[in-house]
This record gives structure tokens, C-alpha cells and sequence, in this order.
């Protein structure tokens, strides 16, 4: 008798049995690719992870260009919970994030939430020291010009001076002479703020084709189209001076106008010392162009955005750096007079530029303070300028209107240090 043969099992339990088998790979595609659409974790409000733009420096190889707005508070913040280390690789500087706290005699580059630390400041190169900038007008006022040079500063009217001492000036012949104006007071604010040490000696001259000081150059003076008795100003010229990038990302946030939060020291984690020491000259060249109300440097950049989303890549309007790392604020006649008769086209960018800073330095808090409790801002313009200036009188003082302008400017940034301090 034959015995009976087992069936062959059909397709379906086989079909069966194989997903069966599957079944654990399957779990396994599903759990990844759920893990995979999860957000990926974020910092706190107001810290960015990414890394900053400095000085010449060109984008890292295979970072994001543009991305979201970023703030100056975002250019010092780092994640809280992260330090930021400098290593050398391939001979290009990269930054690794790892999970180990700064040492607990770090000095922190921020006192009382707003100001910059002393060390830190003291680490700000000197710039041009008074004596030193008072010797060289001194000598500039009494030097005769020995020759006159097109190139070199600025616009086609102007001139390179070769003065009889051996020294250089720029010669900046105003298109009116309220550019000339706006150019010595700037410079003579400065001083009355404390910042006066970023700026180069600058003197005012009057243009007389058969005076003692011009009788040199007179031939030249005939083909400059200068008129005679014109006012000009004299700025001392500075040897190996390099352009000057904004922070990228910082820049692009200014225009939009976010304010900041008070810094703290745990924010600067990671930033070099050279880093923190470009801050700390930026956050004053930032107010001083508010109280000014001077366009023609970082504002004018970031009004250039709507047609140009590169152009803060590219070098800032008359900012130049020193050899020893010193921002030179340069050409400043945009300043006060030009700059307040336009406030209605510049400040929807000058003033969101300052709310964008929240960090300064404490003697120019200090004096920004003085000013607003003593309401003197323009009485201590106009001593100064007076005592320092010989010509003053040939191109006058601010009007009473410019006067309280200049006053309503200190009045408000004022207002923005004692909100950073309140945050």
C-alpha cells in the first residue's frame, strides 16, 4: 500500500511566513525614519549655534550662506551648554563644540550684564593717543604744503597732501561746506564722548593761493577747482590700513531691526580674544554713527541690501583696520549737519543698527549719561570745538534745531542702555 504524500505547502502561507521573517528589518526602517522626521534639538531663545564672519575672512567651505536673520547678540551667543574650542586642522581654523565648561577663573569679558570688562578693554590697541594727535596738528597747521596728489582719499575733488614736515595729509574739499562742517564736529564729538582715539587728527585750513601755506602748490591749486577761501580739512594719513568686513550674519540682523537682551559672560563663550576686542570698538563706532546720524558707513551698507543680499560681505564704507587690529573711523562729514537733514531716509536703518547692540563700553556709558542728565550735549560740543579749532567760526556751530537733535539722540540712547540694563 502506498503511503500518502504530504501536500506542498501553496504560495500564500510561504508569502506568509516570509513578512513574518521581515517583520523585525521592517521595525527597524520605521523607528529610523521616525527618529529621522523629529526636529533636531534647539538651543535656547535667543543663542545660535553657528559660527561668525570676521575681519577679511571668506564663508567656510560648505556652510549654509544666508539662512535665517541674525543679531549682534547672535554673533557673541553660544549654546549654553556647549564651549567652543579653536583647533588647527589642514592649516584652516575650524570650530569644535564640545561638552566640556570653561575653567572657573576664566575672566568673563562682560561686567554687570552690559559693559565690557576692564581687561578686555585694556586689551583695545591705543589708537591715536592725545599728545600724540595734538603734536601732529600742531605741526600740520604750521607746515607749509609741498605738493598735491589726485587719489587716495576719497572723491575726485580731494587731494593728497605732501606737507613740509614730511608727513601726509588728506585734503577733503566738501562738495558744500556743510560736509567740511559735519567732518570737524564728528571728530570733535568723538572727543567729548571718549572715543576720540579711533578717528585720525584732523585740522581745518583755509585755501589762500598766495598764503604762506599754499604759495607751494599755487599752480596746482589752479587746476583743483577749489575756490579761494574755501574751508578744507586736513586728516593725518595713516600708512598699511586694511578694509574692514561686518560680522556677516550680524549685519543682515541689524536690518532687520530685533533688539537684544542683555549679554552675559556664558554668551562670549568660545569668541578669541581679538574677536571680543573687535566688539568692543564696533559697539561704540555703532553709537557714535546713531548720534551722528552718519550714513555713509554700516547704513549705507544695509540699505544697499534690497538690491545687493552680498554686499555685507563686502568692505564697510570708511572703516579700516590698524595693523594692531585698531578700527579707524574714517571720513565722518556725513556727520551731524548732512546726516540731520536726512533722518526721515536713514534712521528707519540707523536706529534699528543701534538697538541691535546691547553691550558697551562703561566710559562711554558713562558720558552718554553726564550728557542726558546735564542736557549739555551740544554746549560741550561747541566748548571743545571752539578750544581746539582755530578756523570754527569760519564754518560755525550747529543751528538750535541741530543742537536739539543732537540732544533728543543722546536723550535716546540713553533710554536703549538703561532698557539693556533693565532686561
Amino acid at each position: 500500500m502506498k503511503r500518502a504524500r504530504r501536500a506542498a505547502p501553496g504560495p500564500l502561507p510561504v508569502l506568509g511566513l516570509l513578512l513574518l521573517g521581515a517583520l523585525p528589518g521592517l521595525w527597524t526602517v520605521l523607528l529610523r525614519r521616525e527618529a529621522a522626521a523629529l526636529p533636531e534639538p534647539r538651543p535656547p531663545a535667543g543663542q545660535s549655534p553657528g559660527r561668525w564672519g570676521w575681519g577679511r575672512s571668506p564663508p567656510v567651505r560648505g556652510e549654509p550662506g544666508g539662512g535665517g536673520q541674525k543679531t549682534f547678540r547672535t554673533l557673541l551667543a553660544v549654546p549654553a551648554a556647549a564651549a567652543t574650542d579653536r583647533e588647527e586642522r589642514d592649516g584652516e581654523e575650524r570650530l569644535a563644540v564640545t561638552d566640556s565648561q570653561p575653567p572657573a577663573d576664566t575672566a568673563s569679558p562682560v561686567e554687570r550684564g552690559i559693559f565690557w570688562s576692564r581687561e578686555l578693554e585694556e586689551q583695545v590697541p591705543p589708537g591715536f593717543a592725545a599728545e600724540e594727535a595734538a603734536a601732529w596738528l600742531a605741526a600740520a597747521r604750521a607746515a607749509r604744503v609741498a605738493s598735491l596728489e589726485r587719489g587716495g582719499c576719497g572723491r575726485s575733488s580731494n587731494r593728497l597732501a605732501r606737507l613740509s614736515d614730511g608727513s601726509r595729509a588728506c585734503v577733503r574739499y566738501g562738495i558744500n561746506p556743510e560736509q567740511i562742517q559735519g567732518e570737524a564736529l564728528s571728530y570733535h564729538l568723538a572727543g567729548v564722548l571718549g572715543m576720540q582715539e579711533r578717528l585720525p587728527p584732523m585740522a581745518l585750513a583755509l585755501v589762500e593761493a598766495r598764503g604762506r601755506q599754499w604759495e607751494p602748490v599755487r599752480e596746482e591749486l589752479r587746476g583743483s577747482h577749489w575756490a579761494e577761501g574755501a574751508v578744507v580739512s586736513l586728516t593725518r594719513w595713516v600708512d598699511n590700513l586694511t578694509a574692514v568686513v561686518a560680522p556677516a550674519p550680524w549685519g543682515a540682523e541689524a536690518g532687520a531691526g530685533r533688539r537684544l537682551q542683555p549679554l552675559s559672560a556664558g554668551e562670549l563663550v568660545g569668541l578669541s580674544p581679538s574677536e571680543l576686542v573687535e566688539l568692543v570698538q564696533w559697539s561704540d563706532l555703532i553709537l557714535f554713527d546713531y548720534l551722528t546720524a552718519n550714513f555713509d558707513r554700516l547704513v549705507s551698507n544695509l540699505f544697499s541690501l534690497q538690491w545687493d543680499p552680498r554686499v555685507m560681505r563686502r568692505a564697510t564704507s570708511n572703516l579700516l583696520r590698524a595693523p594692531d587690529g585698531g578700527l579707524v573711523f574714517m571720513d565722518n562729514e556725513a556727520g551731524l549737519v548732512h546726516g540731520y537733514r536726512l533722518l526721515s531716509m536713514w534712521d528707519p536703518y540707523n536706529e534699528p543698527l543701534l538697538r541691535s547692540v546691547c553691550v558697551f563700553r562703561e566710559g562711554t556709558a558713562r558720558r552718554v549719561a553726564e550728557l542726558h542728565r546735564r542736557r549739555s550735549a551740544a554746549a560741550e560740543l561747541r566748548r571743545r570745538y571752539r578750544a581746539r579749532e582755530p578756523l570754527w567760526a569760519r564754518l560755525g556751530f550747529l543751528s538750535e534745531r541741530q543742537a536739539e537733535l543732537l540732544q533728543a539722540r543722546v536723550d535716546f540712547v540713553h533710554r536703549h542702555i538703561a532698557h539693556c540694563r533693565a532686561q
